[in-house]
């Protein structure tokens, strides 16, 4: 089952055999989102997009929470609606912000995503 820590609600990410801790934000697309992976663990296929980010489609649509926000390396967000993007980078626009990656820093980020490597799949669980 999910933890919390700190109030903050906690999705895992696993990629190879790396886990990452991700603190999810307090917003309905969030909220959403846990519900999506509760039911089930979610597998995705991430590919680089622009230099500063994993980006792959969720295969369905979560409500928006859109800010204008520079995401740094570790942000989890919700592009459009139905896709899903783990920044490496920064990046300034209009997103919604589902989480963040915790307890890891910007160059271990980019090794486990392969930064710049292709796709990579990751799957998204309560479960650590």
């Amino acid at each position: 089952m999910s933890e919390t820590n700190h109030g903050k609600t906690v999705v895992y990410a696993h990629i190879g055999k790396q886990t990452l801790d991700i603190a999810l934000e307090d917003n309905s697309s969030a909220r959403a989102f846990m519900n999506l992976v509760k039911r089930k663990d979610v597998t995705l296929t991430l590919d680089d997009y622009g230099g500063f980010e994993k980006v792959g489609d969720l295969g369905t649509s979560l409500p928006t929470n859109d800010t204008h926000i520079t995401t740094s390396p570790g942000d989890l967000i919700l592009y459009q609606g139905n896709e899903i993007t783990i920044y490496y980078g920064r990046n300034t626009w209009d997103f919604t912000r589902l989480g963040h990656v915790r307890n890891i820093g910007a160059q271990d980020l980019r090794t486990v995503l392969h930064a710049g490597g292709g796709p990579i799949q990751v799957t998204f669980s309560v479960r650590r």
